[in-house]
């Protein structure tokens, strides 16, 4: 059926990982046919449910984009930024989405891949005798450092700081500052050079260095703002802070964020592991305008 005049009644899923929300769309069928416009005013919290993003739970095998991983993963994870753009990765989003899936019975507490843009990634959901708002730990990679190397970024407030261009499935813009304070407005949009260095946008994390195995950070995520937390964020300053500090063995850290806190442990040869918690927090059902944005 193709509504074109009416309204359709949709599930959805409301849920955070350290106060970074998202709302989960299950879609198994991959029937949804989500507009820029319709993600805008679910995201928005005066006209929808209010959330950092949305996670549009597919099956890869019914969803084209995915299809090629079908034989490694059953879900795919269509993320997309509150202002309607896709994103390769999310990691506060993947934990959320591992988190719904388990609670939903739609796949089994343990080990098991969900598809991304950026690829496989693999996460573990404890089962419910650890509480079904323990922590949820996902295998992020190994991140690496694309270049260009003399990145700049400038927030809102005239400061400047030298930065590091850490690819952790998606692009991130690293500063370290002596206080967070320093970042200001971090609603804003800060300033990038060189100019076309991110034509796609890009995550800008500023962060200030607590100890060895500590740090603190504030996020201006990609098309969304200043967000309470950013999983992928933590995971790259960790990387760009041993990167600074040629640390190379493996090692544990926290990354304070104003949501909560996140734990990035390195392995030997580099790669990352996050953990933090995953809830959701409301079940329902929103009615979505039919004029060709969804076929079901």
């Amino acid at each position: 059926m193709n509504t074109d005049t009416q309204t359709v009644s949709v599930p959805f899923a409301k849920g955070h990982g350290c106060a970074n929300s998202f709302i989960v769309l299950p879609d198994p069928h991959g029937r949804f046919r989500l507009t820029t416009a319709t993600i805008c005013s679910l995201a928005d919290p005066h006209t929808g449910v209010g959330a950092d993003g949305i996670l549009r739970a597919v099956r890869c095998a019914a969803e084209p984009e995915a299809a090629a991983m079908a034989d490694r993963a059953e879900w795919f994870m269509d993320y997309r930024n509150a202002d309607g753009t896709p994103g390769s990765m999310c990691g506060n989003g993947i934990r959320v989405l591992a988190r719904y899936l388990v609670d939903t019975g739609r796949c089994t507490p343990g080990s098991f891949a969900i598809a991304t843009r950026a690829g496989i990634r693999h996460v573990e959901v404890p089962d419910q005798s650890h509480g079904l708002q323990g922590p949820v730990t996902v295998a992020m990679g190994i991140p690496v450092f694309p270049g260009p190397d003399h990145i700049t970024v400038t927030t809102s407030g005239g400061k400047s700081w030298p930065a590091t261009h850490v690819d952790v499935g998606n692009p991130h813009a690293v500063v370290f500052v002596d206080d967070l304070a320093d970042a200001g407005d971090l609603s804003i949009p800060p300033a990038v050079e060189p100019v076309g260095a991110y034509p796609f946008g890009v995550t800008i994390g500023v962060a200030v260095v607590l100890g060895a195995d500590r740090l603190a950070l504030r996020v201006h995520e990609r098309g969304v703002g200043e967000t309470r937390s950013c999983g992928t964020g933590a995971c790259a300053a960790v990387a760009a802070h041993r990167r600074h500090t040629g640390q190379a063995e493996a090692a544990d850290y926290r990354v304070d964020l104003p949501g909560g806190s996140l734990h990035v442990s390195v392995t030997a040869d580099g790669a990352m592991v996050l953990t933090g918690p995953a809830v959701i927090t409301a079940l329902g059902a929103i009615r979505l305008p039919g004029t060709g944005q969804i076929a079901c």
